[in-house]
């Protein structure tokens, strides 16, 4: 099967090694994985910031770009929802402003064959068991695009389960957002570090080393949380532990 890694902004600039790790886990399972070059944004800063013409251009360039690959891969709810759910709803909007079902039949390709990483493994390819090994104690945060908006439900919690030596902890109010939600941070920053505070007192409850989630942007704040509150724990995303092995192990 060949496939296209939708890498996201956030881990293209920020996080590269989720996108290494998702490589490295796609090819041990005998798919072979493409990244296109002329990958962008999705527009969903845009979208959901009230600039949704101005997110449209980017749409029509992402359908450019994956429209010819099998399936289309991201270690990111958040992106993945944007696709989804969205990119029908900007061609609807489109259709109901008077301009016609071009955007719609544009961007209609690549809706169905978008998937989050851990659906992907689950739904697709019909694995659980990824043959990874990460001896570590981990308490994973189901991040509200992936809970809420692509109904991963229990599919995270299934890989992690087959990870070999990992032990695995709920979280108390697992389903409770961590306070990011991409420009809500910086507009209700103080509403935004207390939710945070709150995500991680929860899981330090656990004991847990590592707090793990399938969203990056969801992370970044959460382990900027950690870090102000000086807490022994680590956010890894789920990818990084779903590639690691004994032979190639991950922190």
């Amino acid at each position: 099967m060949r496939v296209a890694l939708f890498l996201t902004c956030v881990n293209d600039t920020l996080y590269p090694d989720t996108g290494r790790a998702v490589v490295k886990l796609l090819t041990r399972l005998g798919v072979e994985v493409d990244f296109p070059m002329a990958q962008t944004c999705c527009g969903q800063a845009h979208y959901n910031t009230g600039y949704r013409h101005e997110a449209e251009p980017l749409a029509r360039h992402f359908s450019d770009v994956f429209a010819e690959y099998e399936a289309i891969v991201t270690p990111s709810g958040s992106c993945g929802a944007m696709v989804r759910e969205l990119y029908p709803r900007m061609g609807e909007r489109a259709r109901a402003e008077g301009r016609g079902d071009t955007l719609a039949a544009t961007l209609a390709p690549v809706v169905p064959k978008t998937y989050e990483l851990t659906e992907f493994l689950v739904d697709v390819l019909r694995v659980t068991d990824v043959g990874a090994y990460y001896p570590h104690k981990v308490t994973y945060h189901p991040t509200c695009h992936g809970l809420r908006g692509l109904g991963l439900g229990d599919r995270p919690r299934r890989l992690l389960r087959a990870v070999a030596g990992l032990e695995l902890v709920e979280l108390p109010g697992a389903d409770e957002c961590c306070g990011f939600g991409g420009t809500f941070a910086l507009k209700n920053s103080d509403v935004s570090a207390a939710m945070g505070a709150d995500k991680v007192r929860n899981a330090e409850s656990t004991g847990a080393e590592v707090l793990c989630a399938a969203d990056n942007s969801c992370l970044m704040h959460i382990g900027g949380t950690m870090t102000r509150l000086e807490s022994g724990m680590r956010p890894v995303h789920i990818a990084e532990i779903l590639a690691s092995t004994k032979e190639g192990p991950a922190s």
